[in-house]
């Protein structure tokens, strides 16, 4: 596992390789079903006759590519290091290799969907972001419900294999009006507070938190209360108390790199929130798009939620 990160490195740059020569071919567009050529697209930028649709929201994704690398370079150095603790997140083992290859996906999935304005990169993009999100919480999961590697890894494998099936065929909200990346936000939060404040009676009133999560986000519960069959999948705010039998056994230090992550990500998102035509700072010609900001903020933004995990230690017995 120590060469991981060369071989990350070149798949990588493989990548971009051959999509500049589909690209330069024409067969990345094959199936372009986006803007014309000049118009202003989804996210701001005016479309290009180039190899990239939007070059500098699609350019921009290496900052993915690059965070993920960086952390496949951390893990691989971490065996030189005197006295270091072996813990998930400071050794290279599946779980770690998994959550920096998601890193890294974000940043294809992403360039595909702005580089090509087709149905496919449209596929590609949500199925990265999907890839990532539900990381955190399966893995407080893994913590609170004491899984094997292996148990984490196929639960993971095949939520990513469900989704991927199913948004191909049926959408976005994958034909049953469920919207897992969004949903995976509030189920990250839940599970984390949970997993600091872990208590009997607590793992069942964690559920609520999902509410707070959802208003955050311009979901108030009077707009859930008051449709239910829109906003079923709320149930879901208790998987995590279903799953989370037992307190963790491992802690965590939130300062400075969970609340840095969520302050990055909260604020990447008020300038997503900017990359729309007809938006004040929607300047479709300029070299500076807040979608692009978007996605370099989010990329840093995983690098301290990387940081954040590599804090975990395990309690003493008597802690436990």
């Amino acid at each position: 596992m120590v060469k991981i990160y060369p071989i990350a490195l070149v798949v990588s740059l493989l990548f971009i390789f051959i999509y500049i020569i589909l690209a330069s071919s024409g067969i990345a567009f094959y199936y372009e079903s986006g803007e014309m050529v000049g118009a202003i697209s989804a996210w701001c930028e005016r479309v290009s006759g180039g190899v990239f649709r939007e070059p500098v929201n699609t350019m921009s994704n290496i900052g993915f590519m690059v965070a993920g690398l960086l952390m496949l370079k951390v893990l691989s150095a971490d065996h030189l290091i005197d006295n270091l603790q072996n813990d998930t997140f400071t050794s290279l083992n599946s779980i770690s290799i998994l959550y920096a290859s998601a890193v890294i996906f974000l940043g294809p999935g992403s360039w595909l969907m702005h580089a090509t304005h087709t149905a496919w990169g449209g596929w590609a993009d949500n199925l990265s972001m999907v890839m990532y999100i539900i990381f955190p919480w399966l893995y407080n999961l893994k913590e609170m419900g004491r899984w094997s590697p292996s148990r984490f890894l196929q639960v993971y494998f095949l939520i990513v294999l469900f989704y991927a099936i199913s948004r191909w065929f049926f959408g976005g909200r994958l034909g049953i009006g469920l919207d897992l990346f969004g949903l995976s936000i509030g189920l990250w939060i839940i599970s984390e507070t949970l997993f600091k404040f872990w208590s009997p009676s607590f793992r069942w009133l964690s559920g609520f938190v999902g509410f707070f999560v959802a208003a955050i986000f311009g979901i108030f519960p009077q707009e859930i209360f008051s449709d239910l069959n829109e906003y079923w999948w709320v149930i879901l705010f208790w998987l995590p108390a279903i799953f989370a039998r037992k307190a963790p056994e491992t802690e965590r230090k939130y300062s400075p790199w969970f609340f840095l992550g969520m302050f990055s990500y909260m604020t990447a998102f008020v300038i997503w929130l900017q990359g729309y035509p007809e938006t004040p700072f929607c300047k479709p010609d300029s070299w500076v798009q807040p979608h692009a900001i978007w996605h370099l903020i989010t990329a840093f933004s995983t690098w301290c939620f990387f940081k954040f995990f590599r804090t975990e230690t395990q309690l003493r017995y008597d802690e436990v």
